[in-house]
């Protein structure tokens, strides 16, 4: 679903139809301007679901409302910072409000989020995402921890070759797993395979694996898995999943590891606390 779509059908979701209270109070003719203020140490993140929100809202009450970015995504702001000012019709403005920040407010807060665990990891391994995501949500959600600092895992299932425990228990073996998967997929597309032990490791080492997951494994193993790796194979790629929190992190950043992926940096991500106020 792509960005329009998703915000009508969230507006529909919410105005239905029609903003009694507004529609009560405010004039159709009367405008005015407010801005979104954080009120909290935040990474902003969310422009264009917020911007699209106040542009859908004014098809629906029939008066424009533009919203400008004042501070760019990516950025970390402090406590009352203005990250966004919003212009046009109050109608527009107040309607428009609450989906705005919602968005806002979710995104803001996986990038902040995010951004705790790259500093855990202290740029000696990549931070990615999974596909633990919101249904319809996930290029909004992807885009937030690429505003935190981090890097997207693939982004669906069509876009990359993942063997998992539950393909390998399919099909009965790692090794025949991996081999279908070489077989029909091109040279420019990448298998990772995962594994949960170093035997399983020892043999994913004998196929045509270019990545492997190391799975919920102990910082023991973890250790063991890289230092066998790099003797046997240096050209895989080792990622390593599963309860990766950000005191782990920090605490096996230096292992060796090329990637740590964290589903929680969407999925745990608390909301960040962002308003929208009418200049007076």
């Amino acid at each position: 679903m792509n960005l329009h779509a998703l915000v009508r059908a969230a507006l529909d979701e919410d105005l239905g139809p029609g903003d009694r209270t507004t529609e009560a109070c405010i004039p159709a003719e009367a405008v005015g301007r407010g801005h979104v203020r954080a009120k909290q140490s935040l990474i902003v993140a969310g422009h264009g679901p917020a911007a699209e929100a106040f542009r859908a809202a004014g098809e629906r009450m029939g008066g424009a409302c533009t919203y400008a970015p004042l501070v760019e995504e990516g950025t970390r702001v402090e406590r009352g910072t203005a990250v966004a000012r919003v212009e046009g019709s109050l109608r527009t403005l107040l309607t428009g409000e609450r989906l705005a920040l919602n968005f806002l407010m979710r995104l803001c807060g996986i990038a902040t989020h995010t951004a705790a665990h790259v500093e855990a990891a202290g740029g000696l391994v990549q931070v990615v995402d999974t596909r633990k995501t919101t249904p319809l949500h996930r290029a909004l959600e992807k885009h937030a921890v690429r505003c935190g600092g981090a890097m997207n895992h693939r982004y669906a299932l069509f876009d990359g070759v993942m063997v998992k425990d539950n393909h390998i228990t399919a099909v009965g073996s790692l090794a025949d797993a991996v081999a279908r998967a070489r077989a029909v997929n091109h040279h420019l597309i990448r298998i990772e395979v995962e594994v949960e032990t170093l035997a399983e490791l020892d043999e994913a080492l004998g196929t045509a694996a270019d990545v492997v997951l190391l799975d919920n494994m102990s910082d023991e193993d973890l250790a063991e898995a890289v230092r066998v790796t790099r003797a046997r194979k240096p050209s895989v790629i080792l990622e390593a999943s599963g309860n990766m929190d950000i005191e782990r992190i920090g605490r096996i950043r230096g292992l060796g590891l090329d990637l740590i992926s964290v589903g929680g940096l969407i999925h745990q991500a608390r909301w960040a606390d962002l308003s929208l106020k009418l200049d007076k």
